[in-house]
């Protein structure tokens, strides 16, 4: 039987679950590496560097599914496998931690303290965790187990006195994968609407309440209040409400953020599968409320956005219409003068979100697979902006601070956007294809030429708009100046959006 049918077969019988539960196997990416640019000279966007040496330093980590937390004046994320690194810059990254075995201080013991866990979901490995500061002082990891090939997992807590550990198991508070046994809610489990019990996040909302939303294919995106005295969930709630997704759909890895500037709460998630043809990308709903609904920017609410039971598993045509597209596969070809390994991305997702209260910045941390690197995963970080419509949008190149450079102006002219950009329409697809960028011109006389035609505005305080011919569909977004490693300079870039969810990105190189 080939292995296709064997799945389906199984999947019918009710003895697979078809879940991906995050994370990417051993980690590919452990060993940190390090790239220093040094600029002098460089052009790019129409900046000239020519007077200043500019000096930009990565440390490169892979933490796969990465949730971040800021404590001691550091940022720390903790991934799949038990790893974890921090940085004091969002920049450099130090490997503090990976691999489920005995030699990790995260969880010292880690076979014997979960083997409850590690029993149940029939794994020796922990998936995607999350970790967050209650009101005792104390941190708490929601760590999780996964069978792999079904929802048989299990959900639980662990607390320190320390971020960087040592965790002591306080036991498990969720299980799935109970085949013909009563769920926690009551009624016999079924993987089409029940959930996976893994991919915790645990956030508190702008009135204190906290919460955890979670789930993995199967049933799909479940949220439950807490109880923020000792991270319990309220009692009587079973798996909690449901969100988005079922029928095994290819949606996981939820993260809530809470923006004050626009007062949504924005429901991030990864659609599509991990690996490096898997077509994960990063989709956003909103809501004024912690735990729903979420719509996104056509109004649809997303617990109806589910893959059709009639159709072959894994039907992402069933979901790929719905939610706003961050971002999916692209590589952006290296203009006149550029150097280096060409930038883009493959299957990045299963990210986290913070909001900087100090600098009222917005930024996006994931994790990323490369082109033509297979398996291998990094660690990125960049800064997201919330657009005229109120939606996050997502600057095209990693973040490096502006202060980096020698008075690099936040504020972006209309003369400053004019110019010629490598371009990427992200489209609404979940597909492994890299989209390769392409060359369109913003004319000083507002009108978009070469790959793609239409017209621009320039909207004041750094926001942008474009309409291309053939629709009327208004995309609306940020320019911002961002560091393009191939030019070894600060650029301007845009990033704008529409209200069907569809993400177009540009990063100049010239007049």
């Amino acid at each position: 039987m080939q292995p296709s049918i064997l799945v389906k077969t199984l999947a019918v019988a009710g003895i697979v679950s078809l879940a991906a539960c995050g994370g990417g196997g051993d980690d590919p990416a452990g060993a940190t590496t390090a790239a220093s640019v040094t600029t002098s000279g460089a052009k790019s966007g129409g900046m000239s560097n020519t007077a200043q040496r500019l000096s930009v330093g990565f440390t490169e980590a892979g933490v796969h599914d990465p949730s971040v937390i800021r404590a001691n004046n550091q940022y720390y994320v903790f991934g799949s496998h038990l790893a974890a690194a921090k940085t004091p810059d969002l920049l450099n990254w130090t490997k503090i931690a990976d691999g489920v075995n005995a030699a990790n201080p995260l969880i010292p013991n880690v076979a014997g303290q979960l083997a409850e866990t590690f029993a149940w979901a029939q794994t020796s490995t922990l998936w995607a965790p999350d970790v967050i500061r209650l009101d005792d002082g104390k941190y708490y990891m929601y760590y999780n187990a996964c069978k792999g090939d079904s929802p048989r997992s299990a959900l639980g807590i662990a607390v320190a006195d320390h971020i960087e550990g040592p965790y002591v198991n306080k036991g498990i508070i969720l299980k799935s994968g109970m085949w013909g046994q009563p769920s926690h809610d009551g009624t016999i489990y079924d993987a089409t609407r029940h959930p996976n019990a893994v991919d915790p996040n645990v956030f508190r909302d702008h009135r204190g309440k906290l919460w955890m939303i979670y789930g993995s294919y199967s049933g799909g995106i479940f949220i439950l209040q807490l109880d923020p005295a000792n991270g319990m969930p309220l009692p009587g709630q079973g798996y909690g409400k449901h969100l988005l997704g079922g029928n095994h759909s290819r949606i996981e890895g939820a993260y809530v953020l809470y923006s004050p500037q626009s007062k949504y709460y924005y429901m991030f998630t990864s659609f599509g599968g991990l690996d490096s043809f898997g077509a994960y990308n990063m989709r956003v709903a909103r809501s004024r409320n912690p735990d729903g609904p979420y719509v996104d920017g056509k109004g649809t609410d997303m617990a109806t956005v589910k893959s059709d039971p009639t159709k072959p598993l894994f039907d992402d045509a069933s979901i790929a219409p719905h939610g706003q597209k961050l971002f999916g596969n692209h590589q952006f070809a290296l203009a006149s003068g550029e150097v280096g390994t060409p930038l883009g991305y493959v299957s990045a997702g299963h990210n986290s979100a913070f909001y900087d209260a100090a600098t009222k910045q917005h930024f996006l941390v994931f994790h990323t697979r490369f082109p033509n690197m297979g398996e291998m995963h990094e660690l990125r970080v960049h800064q997201m902006f919330i657009n005229e419509n109120d939606w996050p949008v997502v600057a095209p190149l990693r973040y490096v601070p502006l202060s980096k450079g020698k008075e690099v102006p936040v504020s972006v002219s209309a003369t400053a956007a004019a110019g010629t950009y490598k371009f990427v329409n992200h489209n609404k697809e979940i597909t492994a294809y890299v989209v390769p960028s392409q060359v369109v011109k913003l004319g000083k006389d507002g009108k978009v030429t070469g790959a793609v035609k239409g017209k621009w505005t320039h909207r004041g305080n750094n926001n942008v708009a474009l309409v291309l011919d053939g629709s009327t569909k208004q995309y609306r977004g940020v320019l911002s100046r961002q560091w393009n490693t191939n030019a070894n300079a600060f650029t301007v870039t845009f990033s704008v959006q529409n209200t069907d969810g569809v993400s177009l990105w540009g990063v100049r190189t010239g007049d």
